[in-house]
């Protein structure tokens, strides 16, 4: 870890960013969760300038390598972590079928409670842990890192068939996941 903690200090520079769940609550489980989600993902990157390079989404968390286009990248990330939480707050609160709507709930509120910044409910944990790519080698390996998460997570034998992560854009060496991406190799 640098000194002064892992914070994101050009903002303009790609970054490697993992966005947790807080108690590792598995919400993205549930196909309407993941959706929400990547709407807020694709609504930065239609209005707040998000370029995404590589992503996945597992259960309880996703990962990135994005950078922000001409704005900074810490302004995209508070807004997005600040809408999707809301959004996913409503939905699951609203949600008369979610078998795992009150437990979650009680969750988020104790971790909404413990934690002064908030009102109510915490959705994300607060941290990105954001490392900044300089390096070719760097890049590759963050890349494949997220990629291979599905893999290590015994979910699928091959990157590319998880439907959720941009492991097919880059095997196929074309767009053509769900999400727009930015190719950085």
């Amino acid at each position: 870890m640098l000194i002064g903690g892992y914070k994101i200090r050009n903002q303009v520079t790609a970054h490697f960013l993992t966005f947790t769940v807080v108690g590792s609550i598995d919400v993205f489980t549930r196909q309407l969760y993941r959706d929400i989600l990547l709407d807020n993902i694709r609504c930065c990157q239609q209005n707040r300038g998000l370029l995404l390079h590589a992503w996945c989404l597992m259960s309880n968390h996703i990962h990135l390598v994005a950078t922000a286009g001409k704005k900074d990248l810490s302004d995209v990330i508070r807004d997005f972590k600040k809408a999707s939480a809301r959004q996913l707050l409503r939905s699951i609160s609203g949600n008369r079928s979610e078998s795992r709507r009150d437990w979650m709930l009680s969750l988020f509120s104790d971790f909404g409670q413990a934690n002064s910044r908030n009102s109510r409910y915490q959705f994300w944990k607060q941290d990105n842990h954001p490392e900044e790519l300089f390096t070719g080698q760097f890049i590759f390996q963050k890349i494949d890192y997220i990629h291979q998460n599905p893999v290590e997570a015994g979910i699928v034998d091959n990157p590319e068939d998880y439907l959720y992560s941009s492991a097919r854009d880059y095997r196929l060496g074309q767009k053509c996941g769900l999400l727009e991406i930015d190719f950085l190799i």
